[in-house]
């Protein structure tokens, strides 16, 4: 009898094991996962887009000696105003006149001679051979002559443009070489704005038909702009600049080189152009490839397709050249969380009195 009752015992202990095992069994069940999904949309006509830009001066230049030599004073600082020749900067002359100061003499020198020996021709009195370097040596002295005053002049360096100065690069001490710069200026004139633009846009460049600016400072005013040049080289991050003009009228008070600025462009459309449009959320790269993933509403699942995209616009979405068609699905959330062939649902969409899809 007693052994019956412990048996009864045991068979109490483990009798809820046992339940919770099979119960562990029977939630043991794969859940199919939710995700986000929308549907390829396509628009066509005019293509605004948006590029951040940055005032610049038309007139932006480094200036720096024709010679070599010591610094001898820099005559402005950053922020001032210059006219168009005023003094920026002197270099330490010395040099420069003593050797000016020798080629004097020996032009005057060569001179006396060739004067002599050309009046002696005339009289018929020497050779045409004597008579020919005579000339020349006078010619040449004088062109000699002439380089080293100006070597001397350039010692000098004056404003070429009414403007204001930007950077002054060297001080007064410093021993500089010919074309290095001394002061960097703007222009008190046109202003310009520069952008960069991706490859595609380049290609399609003719297509730009209207172009404007707007700036945080002024957010109720558009400034129209229009093409002025446009690089033919990309840059090391493959960007082509373009820099843009004002059309109208601008406050030069308010608007500065060097200010931010955002630019809309508008492209013309082809008439058989069909510009595909996904959220940049259903965009990712797997092994170097630009991919997203379409679901198959009868099957369930999702499998990943390689597309080509144009660009990602500011909104959030990605224009998208070729790998998709309109009316495909595609998954907008959640695509480093699902893989190849996994069965999905799409999430149910909220409605426009669910706030928030808390209901």
């Amino acid at each position: 009898m007693s052994n019956m009752r412990m048996i009864y015992k045991v068979l109490l202990a483990v009798s809820p094991l046992l339940v919770c095992g099979c119960n562990e069994k029977k939630t043991d069940k794969t859940e199919i996962q939710y995700v986000k999904t929308e549907v390829v949309g396509s628009e066509s006509g005019m293509n605004t887009l948006t590029f951040p830009g940055k005032t610049k001066s038309a007139d932006d230049i480094n200036v720096s000696f024709r010679v070599s030599g010591p610094i001898l004073k820099v005559y402005v600082k950053a922020g001032d105003h210059v006219r168009k020749g005023q003094l920026l900067a002197a270099m330490d002359p010395r040099d420069y006149q003593t050797q000016l100061n020798a080629t004097q003499a020996e032009y005057a020198s060569i001179k006396a001679d060739a004067e002599r020996i050309i009046a002696m021709y005339n009289e018929e009195n020497t050779t045409a051979s004597n008579y020919d370097k005579a000339r020349y040596g006078l010619e040449q002295i004088t062109q000699k002559l002439n380089n080293h005053r100006n070597q001397l002049a350039d010692t000098k360096l004056y404003a070429p443009i009414d403007g204001y100065i930007q950077e002054v690069m060297h001080e007064g001490g410093e021993t500089v070489s010919a074309g290095m710069p001394i002061v960097s200026m703007f222009g008190s004139g046109t202003l310009e704005v520069e952008i960069n633009i991706p490859a595609y846009d380049y290609a399609n460049r003719d297509r730009m038909s209207s172009m404007y600016c707007k700036f945080d400072l002024l957010p109720e005013e558009t400034f129209p702009l229009k093409l002025h040049s446009m690089s033919a080289e990309a840059n090391s991050n493959q960007l082509y600049t373009v820099r843009l003009r004002f059309m109208g009228h601008y406050d030069r008070s308010k608007i500065t080189p060097g200010m931010t600025t955002m630019v809309y462009v508008g492209y013309d459309s082809d008439s058989t152009d069909v510009n595909l449009s996904v959220p940049s959320g259903a965009i990712f790269e797997d092994k170097g490839e630009t991919k997203v993933f379409v679901f198959d509403p009868k099957s369930e699942t999702v499998k990943s397709r390689s597309v080509t995209v144009k660009r990602l616009h500011r909104n959030g979405t990605a224009e998208v050249a070729s790998g998709l068609s309109d009316g495909e699905t595609v998954v907008t959330a959640g695509v480093h969380h699902i893989s190849e062939g996994q069965k999905v649902k799409p999430m149910p969409k909220s409605s426009e009195s669910n706030i928030g899809g808390l209901l």
